[in-house]
């Protein structure tokens, strides 16, 4: 199975990309939504968070205040550091795990969603990177619409991931989120077809290998 991951900045529209390729029935591993499984109540991660960080970074049903969390580590790199080194490796092993499920389903290609793909070097993990590219000024926009906060707030979350001249230096391909849903949906049917070529070839040369 060929392994695909899918990438961007904060509000480049990474979810839209990918609900857009699980209507052409192909598996999605969001390392976002995993990372909630990954701390749920009850779980070895939130039991390292709490030691970490104290209770208080638990809400009233016992489950992680995310917001109260995500606003401390904002402006405290050690902190963010030590969240990182929490939460990451427990994400990249069930990523692994979801991984295996779906090759033993028989599926041709599924594509990971990595936010910080870039931020953790994990690109040489997968057999092609897509970059969903959005212009600073749509990006910037998009953020205050959705947080009502500043330009300059903008700007500072922006600030704290990889650069779009990162991004895109590793990308094997492209979407193109600055315009309309319709546009989205043309671009992921266009690389369906290509990336179900590139994966029943790499299938191919593996079973004449073997």
């Amino acid at each position: 199975m060929m392994r695909v991951a899918l990438s961007g900045g904060i509000a480049s529209g990474k979810t839209t990309v990918s609900d857009a390729f699980a209507t052409h029935g192909v598996p999605i591993i969001d390392a976002d939504i995993l990372a909630r499984e990954v701390v749920a109540p009850g779980t070895d991660g939130l039991k390292q968070i709490v030691d970490r960080f104290g209770e208080n970074m638990l809400n009233y049903t016992g489950a992680l205040d995310r917001k109260k969390l995500r606003e401390m580590v904002f402006s405290d790199d050690t902190a963010r550091d030590d969240l990182e080194a929490i939460v990451h490796p427990l994400i990249r092993d069930l990523t692994q795990t979801r991984l295996k499920q779906h090759e033993a389903e028989g599926a041709l290609y599924c594509i990971v969603v990595i936010p910080l793909l870039v931020e953790t070097n994990q690109q040489g993990n997968y057999d092609y990177v897509i970059i969903v590219d959005v212009e600073p000024k749509v990006q910037i926009q998009r953020i205050m619409d959705r947080d009502h906060c500043s330009p300059e707030h903008a700007k500072d979350i922006i600030a704290t991931q990889a650069t779009r001249k990162e991004r895109l230096a590793i990308a094997d391909d492209l979407i193109i989120n600055s315009h309309t849903k319709l546009a989205i949906d043309l671009q992921v049917k266009k690389m369906h077809a290509h990336l179900l070529s590139l994966a029943r070839r790499m299938k191919k040369d593996k079973e004449n290998n073997a």
